[in-house]
């Protein structure tokens, strides 16, 4: 399936998260689009989303947009194999789950500094 993920670019923990992706993404399906380039600023108002707001990953399946941890676990889901099964954390209320995102948003500066990629 794959789609289009738009991240912050100016973020080293959000750039470390797109690394872990095209190194698990076998099928080279997703492409990557910075929040702050005319493409992604273009991207995020077509969508109806506000441009100022690069605490969101956005990812575009071509079938709907997703935001924070929806978009996070259904990318996730897609890399195939046993990664899968974050599909099912899909069942939680995105409430709860964006809680968690926006938690780790906030933060994700202060993360960049000697950690490593994650999930």
């Amino acid at each position: 399936m794959g789609g289009t993920v738009l991240y912050d670019g100016e973020c080293g923990f959000c750039s470390s998260q797109v690394r872990f992706i095209r190194r698990h993404d076998r099928r080279n399906q997703f492409r990557f689009v910075p929040l702050q380039s005319e493409e992604g600023r273009n991207m995020l108002r077509s969508s109806g989303l506000r441009e100022d707001d690069p605490d969101t990953v956005v990812y575009d399946s071509g079938e709907g947009i997703e935001v924070r941890s929806s978009a996070v676990l259904k990318i996730v889901g897609e890399l195939g194999g046993a990664w899968r099964l974050a599909k099912v954390l899909l069942l939680i209320p995105s409430g709860f789950r964006d809680f968690f995102y926006r938690l780790i948003a906030r933060n994700r500066h202060r993360l960049t500094a000697g950690s490593r990629s994650w999930p």
